[in-house]
């Protein structure tokens, strides 16, 4: 074999495409392919034009490919597919140089040749050169990814699988080390992978099921000549035994041999050529409309569909007229299915937008349409039976002649989708005009009704009633009337108001419970506004010597000895009672009961407890937990629960009523110091002899004036009246133990307050001449009681008068002498009040 015939290249296709079959087998003979049977491998270029595929082979495989010359500028060298044999390299390796890609002589519309080469490229070599630049890595456009992309999904139809290598050659690298441009490139070849559309058959099959993806990388061969050869050097070891198994050939499944290569190259070929799926320029409507549907509703979509149809259907007539017409016709209607499945997706695609756009439209007329007030029902037959008219329309507008799809499964899925929005809308409605009507019930119940509890007596019930009817009767019919655009079926309706008449049934039960969970409460607020206890919702105000209890007009009641008390306590605990007999049960109905009448004659009039210990529980009417003629069901209080209030009830009040009685007869006492008209006269007769002598000398007068201030003064500091509270003889004994004390103490006082009032009396006779020129106030006159405080002695006889007057507070020795009763726990709430003198006059209870 001669070496240089061999490695010299032959066009096997030309650039229009014409398979050179002479020159080809011409090829066969000189390089001796024909005789290595299954020992050669097939090794194949592509790239961008102008990107060094000619020289790489030439360098690699020492072939002799012609090569651009720079000096005239980048063109077009090698036009259509050349065929070459490596020199020097074991099993028998063929190599094709491949037409370049990008090339602005075919243009950007006729691209169809350089899919089609690259297919052929593809299903006859072991190993596929992939040429592309360094700074091309992570570029959309860059490493023929669409030509890939395109060949990849054909390939998977027109061939059974073979694993052919990859090998991707990066040409000019930079000083971005390889191991980091490897991944980024295997990442791309990934996506296209994944992006492809597969048959079934092959729709979960991985990339490395068809091909082994290897990548390299080679210096600038312009710029660093000597290390580009030698590493293309280092490349080239990879193809020696390239067949062999772990070789850089790979798979050898399907392989032909040697002799009949070119024969099977050439039918290959020829399915290629006819094959309309790599002709791009007579798919671009049907790309274009594929395109436009993806994002939204097609215009005429059927019309266009139908036009491109037809058209491959016409020309598919124009090849076949001359085959058998049996033959022909069983396979355009093979062609036709295959054809129909292709656009189907299409089809449904755009059915989708229809049914998305029907809903939406649908979903904003029935807001419009139920904004301008027409009934629901009317509402949404009108705008279903347009929109679902709308549908229908675009659906048939859709379809293609060719095929016979059936949309009415679509059909039923928009119907569906109507329906359920609508029962969505209808229940929202239905729940809002709910609401409406129960915040409506509830406003013109709860306050009315909780008014009339705290107001309860006979005719509450009675009232309760007309004012739920009243309300009722208002209410409901208007909700009767807002249901009827809604067409609903009677039974439906009434529902719908019977429920809602049990929800205001309900919130006057309820107001009901709550009131009787406080009815002990409100019993003592009963009571309270008698005056008879302090209420837990007002106030109490304490005088001097008084006890004011607010009533229910909230002016301050004061005991006096005209009161019954024990009778205006009787009629309190009635009004107590009445109002535990109305809360007790629930009364719906207008039959009367005698639940007020067991409690009155039971509690008030009777006993809560049986009057011997052998009397039966069945003597008893409160012993039960039920009311005759009141269900259990609208019982509120069971009668031992009344038993049990009732005993709460008088236990907690039955000293606050002790308590109104003594503050009363404390009063009456109060007002009886003196002594009877009848005793003042005797005195005034049998001791007349005394008086005069007093009268004549006035010395004895103001000696016993002294010595009564004295003895008052006395009968504060001790507090005799408390002192006494306990007994006569705990009183004696505890007077008798303070009584010198407490002289020593006022003794030590008056001393102390002596000289006080001499050095005012020194800075008063400085300051006088300063204050002569301001007129003195003149003092009020002295007006003296047995209550009045020893301040009040003192202050006109010892110091100028002061219009301001120091705060009260107790005094070490009046606190020291107080002693509060263990028999009274409650005394402190008597209608007591004790003045204490202050720190300036606690010093002058004696005017010595």
């Amino acid at each position: 074999m001669d070496e240089a015939a061999a490695a010299e290249a032959v066009q096997l296709i030309d650039g229009e495409g014409e398979f050179a079959a002479d020159s080809a087998e011409r090829f066969m003979a000189a390089a001796g392919v024909a005789g290595c049977g299954l020992s050669y491998a097939v090794v194949s270029i592509m790239g961008p034009q102008s990107s060094g595929k000619s020289t790489l082979l030439n360098q690699l495989f020492g072939t002799n490919f012609r090569e651009m010359d720079a000096f005239r500028g980048r063109s077009q060298t090698t036009k259509g597919i050349w065929i070459a044999r490596c020199v020097g390299v074991e099993p028998c390796t063929v190599v094709m140089d491949l037409e370049g890609t990008d090339g602005r002589e075919r243009g950007e519309d006729d691209t169809a040749f350089e899919k089609q080469s690259s297919l052929f490229a593809l299903a006859i070599s072991d190993i596929v050169l992939i040429n592309m630049w360094c700074h091309d890595i992570g570029r959309e456009q860059a490493a023929n990814k669409p030509l890939l992309k395109t060949v990849f999904q054909v390939m998977m139809r027109l061939f059974s699988p073979r694993k052919t290598t990859l090998l991707f050659v990066i040409r000019d690298k930079t000083r971005t080390p390889l191991e980091h441009l490897e991944p980024v490139l295997r990442e791309d070849i990934q996506k296209i992978w994944n992006s492809v559309a597969k048959p079934e058959a092959h729709k979960d099959t991985p990339i490395s099921e068809f091909f082994n993806v290897q990548v390299t990388a080679l210096p600038s061969f312009e710029e660093k000549e000597e290390q580009f050869r030698e590493q293309v050097q280092q490349l080239r070891q990879r193809f020696s035994n390239s067949i062999a198994p772990g070789g850089l050939a790979g798979d050898r499944r399907g392989v032909v041999p040697a002799s009949g290569f070119l024969f099977s190259s050439q039918q290959i070929w020829k399915v290629i050529r006819e094959n309309k799926d790599l002709d791009l320029p007579a798919h671009k409507e049907w790309m274009e409309l594929e395109s436009d549907v993806q994002s939204g509703p097609v215009p005429g979509f059927g019309k266009k569909l139908g036009y491109i149809v037809d058209v491959h259907m016409q020309e598919y007539d124009k090849e076949a007229i001359y085959f058998d017409e049996a033959v022909r016709t069983a396979k355009r209607q093979l062609l036709k299915s295959r054809v129909l499945n292709l656009v189907q997706p299409a089809f449904q695609k755009m059915l989708a937008h229809l049914r998305t756009r029907a809903l939406e439209k649908y979903k904003t007329e029935l807001n419009l349409t139920l904004e301008s007030g027409k009934g629901f029902a009317a509402a949404v037959r009108d705008t279903t039976e347009s929109n679902l008219n709308e549908f229908d329309q675009g659906c048939a507008d859709a379809v293609i002649e060719q095929a016979d799809w059936d949309y009415s499964k679509i059909l039923e899925k928009v119907r569906r989708d109507v329906e359920d929005h609508t029962l969505s809308i209808r229940e929202g409605k239905l729940s809002e005009l709910t609401n409406h009507a129960k915040e409506k019930l509830r406003k013109a119940l709860v306050e009315p009704v909780e008014s009339l509890f705290d107001a309860a007596g006979p005719s509450t019930w009675a009232s309760i009633r007309n004012l739920f009817k009243r309300e009722t009767e208002a209410i409901l019919p208007e909700f009767q009337k807002n249901l009827a655009g809604f067409e609903m079926e009677s039974a439906t309706s009434e529902g719908m108001v019977s429920k809602l008449r049990d929800y205001a049934r309900s919130i006057v039960e309820n107001k009901a419970k709550e009131e009787a969970g406080k009815v002990l409460i409100h019993m003592k607020e009963r009571l309270a506004k008698s005056s008879i206890i302090r209420s837990p919702y007002r106030s109490i105000s304490r005088t001097s010597d008084k006890v004011a209890c607010h009533c229910q007009d909230s002016i301050p009641r004061v005991w006096t000895g005209k009161e019954d008390v024990r009778a205006i306590a009787k009629d309190a605990r009635s009004a107590a009672l009445k109002l535990l007999s109305v809360l007790a049960a629930i009364r719906w109905d207008e039959k009367p009961d005698k639940i007020e009448k067991i409690l009155t004659s039971t509690l008030l009039d009777g006993s809560v407890t049986p009057k011997s210990k052998g009397a039966s529980a069945s003597s008893d009417p409160l012993a039960s937990t039920t009311w005759e003629e009141v269900s259990p069901k609208y019982t509120l209080i069971t009668p031992s629960q009344c038993k049990s209030l009732w005993k709460q009830f008088k236990a907690e009040t039955e000293f606050a009523i002790t308590q109104a009685v003594s503050t009363q007869q404390a009063h009456k006492r109060g007002n009886g110091r003196l002594p009877p008209p009848w005793a003042m006269v005797a005195i005034a007769v049998l001791g007349f002899n005394e008086i005069m002598t007093l009268l004549r000398n006035p010395i004895y007068l103001f000696l016993l004036f002294v010595g009564y201030l004295l003895v008052k003064a006395l009968a504060v500091q001790l507090d005799i009246n408390r002192e006494f509270q306990n007994g006569v003889v705990p009183g004696i004994i505890s007077v008798t133990a303070k009584l010198i004390p407490t002289l020593q103490n006022i003794l030590n006082k008056v001393a102390t307050e002596q000289q006080q009032q001499q050095g005012h009396h020194q800075d008063a006779a400085a300051e006088a001449p300063q204050q002569q020129q301001q007129p003195q106030p003149q003092p009020p006159p002295l007006l003296l009681s047995p209550r009045s405080p020893m301040s009040e002695l003192r202050r006109p006889l010892h110091m100028p008068f002061s219009p301001v007057r120091k705060a009260v507070s107790p005094s070490p020795s009046s606190s020291s002498s107080t002693v509060t009763s263990p028999r009274n726990a409650g005394e402190d709430q008597k209608p007591r009040q004790m003045v204490q003198p202050d720190n300036e006059s606690n010093n002058a209870y004696s005017i010595v």
